[in-house]
């Protein structure tokens, strides 16, 4: 690997973090502060975008700076397990489990969605 595909990597993560701040942000404040719809938004896109890339073919370098870079730190895992733990503790059983199991449902949706449209491209 490059040193220019390392910056690369380096840049594009950053601005994949900066995006998923600003994303998550504007949706939760259209949800009325609801922060794990802003989560779920984020990651779902995400899957879309992803499952593009990986049906269109996409490899090498240039996977690794749009899925890994970009799209590895726009989604965010560790906050979708945060807003669980949050909801769990508040004893909001129904939204934990609505957000675990509502965002796998919706993010394979997504994945296969976007595969689908990468594979017709």
């Amino acid at each position: 690997m490059t040193v220019l595909v390392w910056l690369g990597v380096a840049a594009l993560g950053g601005v994949g973090a900066v995006a998923r701040v600003v994303g998550a942000h504007a949706v939760t404040a259209r949800a009325g502060g609801e922060p794990m719809l802003g989560t779920l938004a984020i990651n779902v896109a995400g899957a879309f975008v992803l499952g593009i890339l990986a049906g269109a073919h996409v490899g090498g370098d240039a996977l690794l700076l749009a899925g890994t870079a970009t799209l590895g730190s726009f989604t965010t895992f560790s906050g979708w397990m945060l807003e669980s733990l949050r909801a769990g503790v508040a004893r909001r059983g129904g939204a934990v489990a609505l957000n675990l199991g509502g965002s796998l449902a919706l993010g394979l949706a997504a994945v296969a969605l976007g595969h689908a449209l990468g594979t017709a491209l």
